[in-house]
């Protein structure tokens, strides 16, 4: 079900304090650093040239296994593929600061949680579903904990929404209580967050797509 050679640029990351991930990693490494938590054991996960590609038959998060904290940027490109008719324009969603108020960690109510879009509800965290609603929306919210949290700001205009192929820089930044969110320098989402989310996961999300990740990166920032 899965490849994995050699990796370069997915999982190249600054991690706190400036301590450099390695820049070419095997499975040991791959597994060091994420974990996958999937709605369905079908998903495909393979490495070419240090892109990523995930190929999910349900919702499926990667989650980065380090637990951010403070004032942090967050880097990568990703794009949704669509070659075939069977390839689904969707979804190119991520979450981060993410944690689960009822638990310890993230990871204890991992198996809980499936993988459920839905079941997400029950963690604090930022997301934005970028083309997401099979790409008729792009939306950013802030959970709570609680079920049917608000959506902050939305565009549903084309020149928001999905193009296939088509590679995205995302730039997400969370300083002093604001977030913002940036896609190929534009920036799309800034709020400033009465109760600001201070520390916690980021995760890569989507749905019945296939989605291409490289140059993933992090760094604390003052």
């Amino acid at each position: 079900m899965t490849n994995y050679p050699l990796l370069f640029a997915l999982m190249l990351a600054a991690l706190p304090c400036k301590i450099q991930a390695p820049s070419a990693l095997n499975i040991e490494d791959f597994e060091q650093y994420w974990t996958i938590e999937s709605e369905s054991p079908d998903y495909k996960l393979s490495f070419d040239d240090g892109c990523c590609e995930i190929i999910s038959p349900k919702g499926l998060t990667l989650w980065r296994k380090e637990k951010m904290s403070g004032n942090v940027v967050i880097e990568y490109d990703a794009r949704v593929m669509k070659e075939t008719e069977s390839d689904r324009l969707s979804d190119l969603n991520c979450f981060w600061m993410a944690s689960d108020p009822r638990a310890e960690s993230l990871w204890t109510n991992l198996e809980k949680r499936g993988g459920v879009f839905s079941n997400c509800a029950t963690m604090q965290l930022y997301y934005v579903g970028y083309g997401g609603n099979s790409n008729k929306t792009t939306r950013f919210r802030r959970y709570d904990g609680n079920p049917g949290p608000a959506i902050i700001k939305e565009y549903t205009d084309p020149e928001h929404l999905l193009q296939p192929n088509r590679w995205y820089h995302i730039r997400l930044e969370c300083k002093d209580g604001t977030v913002s969110y940036e896609i190929n320098g534009e920036r799309l989402f800034e709020w400033t967050d009465p109760n600001p989310l201070k520390e916690g996961w980021f995760g890569f999300r989507t749905t019945l797509s296939r989605t291409q990740i490289m140059n993933f990166r992090y760094n604390s920032v003052n």
